[in-house]
């Protein structure tokens, strides 16, 4: 396991063990207080315990090196349980917290004291903030390594056990602002409609953050290229290498984080020798490799350009004309 990946295990450890921690104290504050909000909270913290869990397997199982029954490694298998857990966010936590406060809207609840309801939020607040505070420094790392702003960095990274962490921590401490301005409305008016209202606004951004990741996650699993502007960047180097007279074709496919396959079909000049054009193929992939070190394969395929003849001499076929029907 790569030093990255270690950082992002370490990432979603301390995650997932303040979401557990959290998500006990909710339930015993809301069991106690009576409000919906903190049992929305409660399961908003479960639902982040689960991805975490599955976040963290998806970690070790991805890691596992290529073999002769997946010659590209299990880097992709990543994107498939951290599906899973997006999922269990939108179930576990969006669904429980939207009902529960439509419930609470409609039939009303009895309230009861809200001061250890206060007081777990205040520790909840300061966990969630240690956590965050983990993936962010993370992000930063990672976002100055390779020289991108960090809002680029987490709209683009391949990382998404980092940007789950991110995005749930970042919605939990939404979350229970919520929390808090549904308690202190119910304690100041006596009504229970501003805790169910906090209950559904809980369970309208945890579904939020289920999106995102569920979007990420599926583009990823369905095979991601890089950014256009990193793709010309690699084109760039291929053009500049000798004997090269243009790419005429990229393809890139993001298998995981520090996974990325680069194929591409190369015009090389028409009287390059075959050594050569080995030669130029070998100083084309450490070139690509040394632009981006997430790239792991790098397969180009000799193509003559438009216009020129076939390896075999003969013209290129006429407009509606098949290889076979030339002379």
């Amino acid at each position: 396991m790569s030093e990255a990946q270690q950082e992002s295990v370490t990432t979603v450890i301390v995650a997932g063990l303040c979401n557990l921690g959290i998500a006990f104290a909710k339930a015993v504050a809301g069991a106690v207080s009576g409000s919906g909000a903190m049992l929305s909270e409660a399961a908003h913290s479960f639902a982040d315990t689960v991805t975490e869990v599955l976040l963290f397997f998806s970690l070790r199982r991805s890691s596992r090196p290529a073999d002769a029954a997946h010659p590209f490694g299990y880097s992709r298998e990543r994107y498939l349980w951290a599906l899973l857990a997006s999922l269990a966010t939108f179930v576990g936590g969006a669904v429980f917290s939207v009902n529960d406060g439509i419930h609470t809207l409609l039939d009303g609840e009895e309230l009861g004291d809200p001061l250890l309801s206060y007081v777990v939020l205040a520790v909840a607040f300061l966990l969630e903030g240690t956590s965050l505070a983990t993936s962010v420094r993370q992000i930063r790392g990672e976002s100055r390594r390779l020289g991108v702003p960090q809002r680029r960095y987490v709209r683009h990274t391949a990382d998404t056990a980092v940007k789950a962490v991110l995005l749930e921590d970042a919605a939990a401490l939404v979350g229970l602002l919520l929390a808090f301005g549904g308690l202190l409305g119910a304690q100041l008016t006596g009504s229970a409609v501003w805790d169910g209202l906090a209950s559904v606004l809980i369970g309208l951004l945890l579904a939020w953050v289920a999106y995102v990741l569920a979007r990420d996650n599926a583009s990823l699993l369905i095979g991601r290229a890089l950014p256009a502007a990193m793709r010309e960047r690699i084109a760039a180097a291929l053009r500049a290498q000798p004997d090269v007279e243009d790419v005429l074709e990229l393809v890139t496919i993001v298998h995981g984080p520090k996974d990325v396959l680069v194929a591409a079909k190369v015009d090389f000049r028409s009287l390059a020798t075959a050594e050569q054009v080995e030669a130029s193929c070998e100083s084309a992939e450490r070139a690509v490799r040394e632009l981006y070190p997430a790239v792991t394969r790098v397969f180009l395929d000799p193509t003559p350009g438009p216009g020129r003849p076939p390896p075999d001499g003969r013209a290129p076929a006429r407009p509606g004309e098949t290889a076979g029907q030339r002379p």
